[in-house]
């Protein structure tokens, strides 16, 4: 079972340039060899300049070579995917309990790995942003929607100005309307969702800070963002229901909410209990009726 980071690069290996994918192979052969390698020797190795390594890395969201052999061993060191944790397919005829099994350790799986996947500078910067934010924007079509639908009521109970937006015209015409202080998360499991990439493009135009929420790997949304937040990227086959990748970005959504509190507690945690108790003062009213 490849890692998340082996994963994505086996994925786009064929949208890279030719010395850039002679590198993905190589790294793919013999990943255990590879964080044991200087930049310089891996070059020599693959016939390739050691630039064409360092852009590699950033393409695939590293800081550089450096960062990229630290996060691979990282993976290669504490693989999740035991006989109890890896992905599981769903499988025609299989029997309740064996489901129940396997979409457990698929959801366990997808946290895990996303976990790992997290670059701290790049999540703290997005809740910086996020609790400095005059409005926030968030932009999600199909089931990234629903991501962005409980992002939404989530800030919506600490007081927070924001809006969800899944009708593509209308991203559109709210994104025109941000500005400086403004921020825009936008949320696709591909990244290269047309409706959600414009929305996000004109928000930044418009002077907006952008965020994107992808599958790990490189994308246009992802390219695109100001900062770029990522998910497990191992969803296939019949799990390809949206089911471990929606767990997987509800987990960063969660980091991201509970980081906000966290830094803001004394101005969100009031706002919190407030709206906690009046909803319960409503239910009571109703139930009175």
């Amino acid at each position: 079972m490849l890692t998340p980071i082996l994963h994505a690069l086996s994925t786009h290996l064929e949208t890279l340039a030719p010395q850039e994918r002679r590198l993905g192979e190589y790294i793919l052969q013999d990943p255990n060899s590879v964080i044991h390698l200087g930049i310089t020797e891996l070059a020599n190795l693959c016939g390739i300049s050691p630039s064409t390594i360092t852009r590699f890395c950033k393409t695939f969201h590293f800081k550089g070579f450096p960062d990229f052999k630290m996060k691979l061993a990282g993976e290669l060191a504490n693989n999740p995917h035991s006989a109890e944790t890896h992905y599981q397919d769903v499988i025609a005829g299989n029997d309740l309990g064996k489901i129940v099994q396997a979409i457990e350790a698929n959801h366990l799986a997808s946290i895990t790995d996303t976990t790992r996947l997290l670059d701290m500078a790049q999540l703290k910067k997005a809740v910086d942003v996020l609790c400095a934010a005059k409005r926030i924007d968030l932009y999600g079509i199909a089931t990234s929607s629903i991501i962005a639908q409980d992002f939404y009521q989530k800030l919506v109970r600490i007081g927070k100005n924001c809006t969800a937006f899944a009708d593509s015209h209308m991203q559109i015409t709210a994104a025109s309307t941000l500005g400086a202080g403004d921020v825009a998360l936008a949320i696709s499991y591909s990244g290269e969702t047309p409706e959600t990439i414009d929305a996000l493009r004109c928000a930044k135009d418009s002077g907006a800070i952008t965020i994107s929420l992808t599958q790990y790997g490189n994308s246009q949304l992802a390219s695109l963002a100001d900062v770029s937040l990522f998910s497990s990227s191992l969803e296939e086959g019949m799990r390809r229901g949206d089911m471990a990748s929606r767990i997987a970005q509800l987990h960063v959504i969660d980091i991201l909410f509970t980081g906000m509190v966290s830094m803001e507690f004394h101005d969100y945690i009031p706002k919190l209990e407030s709206s906690y108790q009046n909803v319960r003062i409503y239910r009571k009213q109703r139930e009175g009726k």
